[in-house]
């Protein structure tokens, strides 16, 4: 049995990689599996989700939810993440990550970090994310199932989902005010990377929502997209200069062929 199960999975290379993170940095709700308390039966519910800088998601949960006695108890949890999309569900990608929920608690230093990136991602959850049985959990990727599709099967590394480096700290001191200032000041720009590099059609009103290392979210209403750098920001100063170049990429590329 063992053998069929290793001949059933795909080696795992940079597309698989780029596409498990892909569903992870895309996805504002997945569902979540802990193990109920007392009776050790497993408990299924539905999260918001959004990534921390590293790639690791961060959930907001109520302590009056189910799933929340759940991690409290044991933090060994699992996440569905991937959306369904036309035709046949079982034909689209999804990831199943095996975690460790960590509470985040409101005095610690990255509270203000992961709640600025939670809400960005999921500005509806405003509403809710003040009040006081509400708190943010980052969950610790340990392995990951990946399904492509039909005959797409991966198995998948914590070095696998996590973006490492010792600059990710000065990259996330730096993102709120880009992100800030590109959606108040450069809005065009903001349309033409939707355009050009995400393929957008259509007259939606793209604002971005987060940048990490690899990438940046964009998002308009319920769609999102997510944007990859051709190489990862080394630095803080990246941030800029990268920015600046794919602006003046988009721009020529859209006076080139015209807008859609």
């Amino acid at each position: 049995m063992a053998e069929k199960t290793r001949d059933v999975l795909r080696p795992t290379d940079d597309e698989a990689i780029r596409l498990a993170r892909g569903l992870i940095r895309t996805a504002r709700h997945g569902a979540i599996a802990v193990l109920e308390p007392g009776s050790g039966a497993p408990l299924a519910s539905r999260v918001a989700v959004a990534t921390d800088h590293d790639g690791a998601p961060i959930i907001l949960i109520s302590g009056l939810a189910a799933h929340t006695g759940g991690i409290e108890a044991d933090p060994r949890c699992s996440l569905l993440l991937g959306e369904p999309g036309k035709g046949d569900a079982m034909a689209h990608a999804r990831i199943t990550l095996a975690c460790i929920a960590e509470k985040i608690a409101r005095d610690d230093p990255r509270h203000a970090r992961i709640e600025w990136r939670f809400l960005s991602h999921n500005p509806k959850a405003k509403l809710y994310a003040g009040l006081g049985d509400f708190a943010f959990y980052r969950l610790e990727p340990q392995r990951a199932s990946l399904n492509g599709g039909f005959g797409k099967a991966f198995a998948l590394t914590r070095e696998n989902l996590l973006t490492a480096g010792d600059r990710l700290d000065a990259i996330a001191a730096a993102e709120r005010r880009a992100v800030e200032h590109m959606n108040e000041d450069h809005a065009d720009a903001v349309a033409n990377y939707a355009a050009v590099f995400g393929k957008a059609r259509g007259d939606e009103v793209w604002v971005m929502t987060g940048i990490d290392a690899d990438g940046f979210d964009l998002a308009a209403g319920d769609r999102v997209l997510r944007i990859p750098f051709r190489e990862p920001l080394g630095d803080a100063p990246d941030m800029h200069k990268t920015l600046v170049a794919m602006a003046i990429e988009a721009r020529q590329a859209r006076t080139t062929i015209g807008p859609e």
